[in-house]
């Protein structure tokens, strides 16, 4: 099993690698030089400069309000004080209405040194999916709850549970794989669906409230240190600071549960 020493600089052919050997990884959220440099230290192999940002940084009570010029200029910070983390950037609510303008926002957030782009959506996306791709820009598709049609879906509900819907979902994960996606994130999903997607794609699974089962996890910091700006955390969150000395110290207790199976625990898994 690989260390976060014998790696200096996570891509996707590493990521591609950690699925291969059945190996889990890690991801958390940043949004500036300082907790960027900590989390690569840590051993993190994903940084997410998330739309989250939005809430726990901006205060707002969703991530919509976020624009592509404040997205960047977190990214811009992240990437100064990353070491050896792939780092991942959200597309902000309808940077990606249209596929030409999709195109424009991936390149600048390529630009500012993002290494690949997330994108909420289904088969919709699919076509920008290979867009992107064609072009050397790697997409991470998010399926499951998307937070940015939240107003659509009404409220941060499991998805994935009716058997109509999970199979919509397990076709649309195939079709995005087929048109280019490089990753695929799955939030607040059954964990037995989340297993079935993960072990029929051959590109990495990243989970959040998804079950131990995907290829890697990921964690909004905030939450992780138990600082999380939500009254009642979800399900899947667990604070690591509760039994950790230092931040540091949280941090390297996620990886390793993350990499021993310990985290997701069942108690952290939607049936």
């Amino acid at each position: 099993m690989s260390t976060p020493s014998d790696i200096k600089s996570v891509n996707l052919t590493t990521l591609n690698k950690f699925k291969e050997n059945s190996e889990k990884f890690t991801c958390l959220t940043a949004y500036e030089s300082t907790m960027a440099s900590v989390i690569s230290d840590c051993g993190v192999d994903v940084i997410l400069v998330g739309d989250s940002l939005g809430m726990v940084i901006q205060g707002h009570d969703s991530t919509l309000p976020v624009t592509m010029d404040q997205l960047i200029y977190h990214l811009e910070c992240v990437v100064k004080g990353n070491q050896r983390s792939h780092i991942m950037a959200d597309m902000p609510f309808m940077s990606y209405s249209t596929d030409d303008l999709g195109l424009e926002n991936a390149k600048r957030l390529m630009q500012a040194g993002a290494n690949s782009v997330k994108v909420e959506g289904g088969e919709w996306i699919s076509t920008m999916a290979k867009v992107l791709s064609d072009r050397g820009i790697p997409v991470c598709a998010h399926m499951g709850l998307t937070p940015q049609t939240i107003n659509r879906i009404g409220g941060h509900n499991v998805q994935g549970r009716d058997p109509s819907q999970k199979e919509k979902i397990i076709n649309e994960a195939k079709t995005l794989e087929k048109a280019g996606a490089a990753m695929l994130l799955l939030e607040c999903v059954p964990g037995d669906l989340a297993k079935i997607i993960t072990d029929e794609l051959k590109i990495p699974v990243i989970g959040i409230g998804a079950g131990v089962h995907t290829d890697g996890q990921i964690m909004v910091v905030h939450d992780l240190l138990g600082i999380s700006c939500l009254e009642k955390p979800p399900k899947f969150v667990k604070n690591f600071m509760e039994n950790s000395a230092s931040i540091q110290d949280a941090i390297k207790n996620y990886v390793k549960d993350v990499k021993d199976l310990k985290f997701p625990s069942s108690n952290h898994t939607f049936k």
